[in-house]
């Protein structure tokens, strides 16, 4: 028995060398795209790739080819030598037949794709159900696979500066290994309850922490990721929309094939391969198993090859009392796609490695890849929920942020991986060394035009400033922060103009009322300067410019002595509400005289009341212990605000009412193009001195040359219209943009072409009389149009306009505008 047994174990390890057993995959040349399902046909066998363009084989004779077929692609040939274990099959186009090639979907399967999309409502948890909730273990992780980094130190040779070659030792791949070894490089979780009524959803954060941060980095908590339903439209996975193909559009765009038929917890299923009809497009490919009685989706795969290979995998629960598939997980696996392009995670810029090319990488790093996983428990459906707070979509809650270990081992997977133990003390210890915490705190801070320092927070703003009156503008300003206290801050500023040898000055005290809903009360003093007719909301946002281009050109200023007290609030859901009580000393630093009355005035007070509304009804907001963040942009938004003169109080010299109104549109395509529509207009009824009338921004000075009038472009200006030009007390204005994708010319060089036109009409009251200033009225109306080439070259561009209708201006060369436009990526 014993010389069997011996004589059984060398005849099986001669037949293991006289074979090799390969792992394949077949991919476009170019694109590197894999093509799934293609023909391999070897020693008069065929079999065909898998949906993901891989197969296995035994290598039985080394001097026989393998032949792959495809259709539109040149059938190849392949020999496999002894030493290979995975081989990577590039496939040409057949550029004769490439463009012929027609697949049309199988009848069966495109009465399947009918009847999911048909029983949607019935399918869909958010449609065939009143309400739900569960709660959810979310986790992210960046890491890589030890095993696949090199450990060895390499040489690097290089050049001193006469020309000898000297050689260094790299070994930042032998360090790197020995770090992923122990720890992930980096690891967040978060358990958050997600409720749902025919309202919406409403996500509410247990529990969350992340490796390396005190406090999580609420911005975070707040992305989109990926869509949690697979019957969205479009689907999103890592904030990139696409195209759903179970929808009525998406059907269009890819070709169907049945794969086979399984079952899946004992209910039938048929199997369905899609990919774009066009075979180089990056867009969605995928696997759909779909229940052959309900017609739901039973499991699914997505994967997206690009600039990053995205893998997104959802998994379903089948709930036999509601007829239902239920998520049961999803995971996102993200790699480095087809380019050196890095994606940025949390403020670090992060290499992902491709799936597609088995070759030792010598950059360990291009080895990382990224992993996020959701796993709903605790699931329970048609249960009666009532959403609290509306109008918030995400709340975390202030108990969430101080969980214990022993909370977050109920939700381990894994106890093999010790890696993730150690990962959060490995970056907690990185974070306190390298003060990453308070880097990221300090870049917020700048976002907003401030810079920490102790109990204040320096106002960037107020440091340097230019225009045509002042010259350059000196100053210093600032609010005190939660160093100080958290209920109550004061704001103040000074500055000194160096050609109008003015100073100006302006405090700010404030007490916070209401933490949640952000409600201030403020009292004001500044004695400064303003642009004459300036359109301003109170409730706009505040946002930071390194620079401001176009108060440089501006010369024509009013002082204005300014007392007032006001609120803000967030009170209302969706929306920023203003409302102030003021009254302002006006000493125009122009030639102007208003004659009203009969009376004149060079100086003047105006005291008012103004009430100012943003609302963002289509914005999706997060709450946190400490305010409130518009997670989602969404559009339209509407922006009202009302101002009304006060008679006989503190002086008052005129009575008046101002009515404004904007909203602002933009729409963003799945090609990447977007399309935006700002909407405009205000009245003022009475009598409305001209520092108060409007001007609607103009941008163009007032020069012979064009050359002379190049300057910087501004944001929603009109850059045809000279200063002081037009005035009007009630007008419309309407202003359309188009932007394309970026298009790469060189290197670096890669401009972002934009389409705008711009319309105004204005009217101006006659019963008024304004002295001193000469301008005209916009009854005519007013048009330009123009082209933008933005982030031409390190965020510089150039921009022209061509004014054109009723006030085009005699001479062709004054209506032509060329500026230069300037956009900052701050990286954060």
């Amino acid at each position: 028995m014993r010389y069997i047994l011996l004589w059984f174990v060398l005849l099986s390890t001669a037949i293991s060398f006289g074979q090799n057993k390969i792992k394949a995959q077949v991919i476009d040349i170019d694109s590197r795209v894999p093509l799934a399902f293609c023909k391999v046909e070897y020693l008069n066998k065929t079999i065909t790739t898998n949906w993901e363009g891989k197969f296995e084989l035994e290598i039985k004779a080394y001097d026989k080819p393998l032949v792959i077929t495809y259709k539109g692609y040149q059938t190849k040939n392949v020999y496999v030598s002894r030493e290979q274990e995975i081989v990577i099959i590039k496939m040409a186009i057949d550029i004769n037949t490439f463009e012929k090639v027609e697949i049309y979907t199988d009848n069966k399967v495109n009465k399947i794709l009918k009847k999911v999309i048909e029983n949607k409502k019935l399918n869909q948890p958010e449609k065939a159900l009143e309400s739900f909730q569960y709660k959810n273990y979310e986790s992210l992780l960046v890491t890589a696979n030890p095993d696949s980094i090199s450990s060895k130190i390499e040489p690097i040779y290089k050049k001193t500066l006469f020309g000898k070659r000297k050689i260094e030792l790299d070994s930042t791949n032998y360090k790197f290994k020995k770090l992923i070894e122990k720890n992930h490089l980096y690891q967040t979780e978060k358990v958050n309850l997600i409720q749902y009524t025919k309202k919406g959803y409403k996500e509410t954060v247990i529990a969350t922490r992340m490796a390396g941060f005190k406090e999580p980095l609420y911005e975070y908590l707040g992305l989109n990721l990926f869509s949690y339903s697979v019957y969205e439209n479009p689907f999103e996975i890592m904030e990139t929309p696409v195209r759903n193909p179970i929808s009525n559009y998406g059907r269009h765009l890819y070709n169907f094939y049945m794969i086979d038929s399984l079952n899946i917890q004992n209910r039938k299923t048929y199997k369905i391969f899609f990919q774009p009809k066009k075979l180089k497009s990056s867009r969605l490919r995928g696997l759909l198993y779909i229940d052959a009685e309900t017609f739901a989706i039973a499991k699914a795969y997505y994967r997206i090859y690009g600039i990053v290979h995205i893998n997104a995998d959802y998994t379903f629960d089948y709930q036999e009392k509601e007829n239902l598939w239920f998520p049961k997980k999803r995971k996102i696996t993200v790699l480095k796609g087809n380019n050196a392009d890095d994606i940025k995670i949390l403020g670090n810029t992060i290499k992902f490695s491709s799936s597609l090319d088995p070759t030792p990488n010598t950059n360990a790093t291009d080895q990382v890849y990224l992993i996020i996983e959701s796993t709903p428990f605790d699931i329970e459906l048609d249960k009666r929920v009532t959403l609290q707070k509306d109008g918030i979509k995400i709340s975390i809650e202030k108990d969430g942020l101080k969980r214990e270990d022993s909370y977050w081992k109920k939700f381990a997977k894994d106890t093999i991986d010790k890696r993730r133990l150690r990962t959060y003390t490995s970056l907690d210890s990185l974070s306190e060394s390298k003060n990453l915490e308070r880097k990221i705190f300090l870049g917020k801070k700048i976002l907003n035009g401030y810079y920490p320092i102790s109990y204040v927070d320096v106002d960037l703003r107020s440091l340097v400033k230019y225009n045509n009156f002042e010259g350059f503008r000196l100053g210093f300003g600032g609010v005190t922060n939660d160093k100080l206290s958290e209920n109550y801050k004061i704001a103040f500023y000074g500055a000194y103009g160096i050609k109008d040898e003015g100073f100006k000055f302006g405090i700010t005290p404030s007490y916070l009322i209401e933490p949640q809903s952000e409600t201030w009360v403020s009292a004001s003093y500044t004695d400064d300067l303003n642009e004459i007719s300036q359109i301003s909301f109170a409730t706009d946002p505040r946002r930071f410019k390194i620079y401001d281009p176009r108060p440089i050109n501006i010369s024509t200023f009013y002082q204005n002595r300014a007392a007032s007290i006001f609120a803000e609030s967030k009170f209302f859901p969706k929306t920023d509400a203003y409302f102030s009580l003021s009254t302002n000393k006006i000493n125009p630093k122009f030639d102007y005289t208003f004659v009203n009355n009969d009376v004149t005035y060079k100086e003047y007070t105006i005291t008012a009341a103004q009430l100012a509304i943003q609302w963002n009804p289509y914005s999706n907001f997060m709450q946190t212990p400490k305010s409130r963040i518009e997670i989602e942009k969404r559009h339209p938004k509407f922006s009202f605000q009302a101002t009304q003169t006060i008679p006989g109080i503190f002086g008052n010299d005129f009575n008046f009412t101002k009515i404004d109104f904007k909203t602002f549109y933009e729409v963003s395509y799945l090609s990447g193009q977007s399309s935006s529509v700002l909407f405009q207009t205000g009245i003022a009824f009475g009598d409305v001195p001209l520092t108060h009338l409007y001007s609607l921004q103009p941008n163009n000075l007032n020069r012979d040359a064009l050359l002379q009038r190049i300057t910087f472009a501004g944001k929603n200006s009109f850059e045809t219209m000279y200063f002081n030009e037009f005035f009007s007390d009630k007008y419309v204005t309407l202003q359309l943009k188009h932007t394309l994708n970026r298009i790469r010319l060189g290197y670096r060089i890669n401009p972002e072409f934009s389409f705008v036109t711009r319309f105004a009409w204005g009217k101006i009251n006659e019963d008024n009389t304004h002295m001193g200033l000469p301008f005209s009225s916009l009854e005519k109306g007013f048009f330009e149009s123009g082209i933008e080439c933005n982030k031409l070259f390190r965020g510089l561009g150039l921009t022209a306009f061509y004014r054109y209708g009723p006030n085009q201006l005699p001479t062709f060369e004054d209506n032509i505008a060329v500026k230069i436009s300037y956009f900052i990526d701050l990286g954060f």
